[in-house]
């Protein structure tokens, strides 16, 4: 029995054009599991930055 030990990845990419306060492009590897947490936890961050 194997255990994967695949670490989750994010990388953030900017365009040229990109404006700073833009995110870009991200790129997100690692388990299922782990890459829904991240989105997740994404999600939570942008809803508490549209509240202020």
């Amino acid at each position: 029995m194997s255990i994967n030990t695949q670490r989750l990845e994010v990388l953030r990419l900017h365009e040229f054009k990109d404006r700073p306060q833009t995110t870009g492009r991200m790129v997100i590897s690692g388990r299922m599991s782990d890459v829904c947490a991240e989105l997740d936890r994404l999600a939570a961050l942008e809803m508490m930055r549209s509240r202020n």
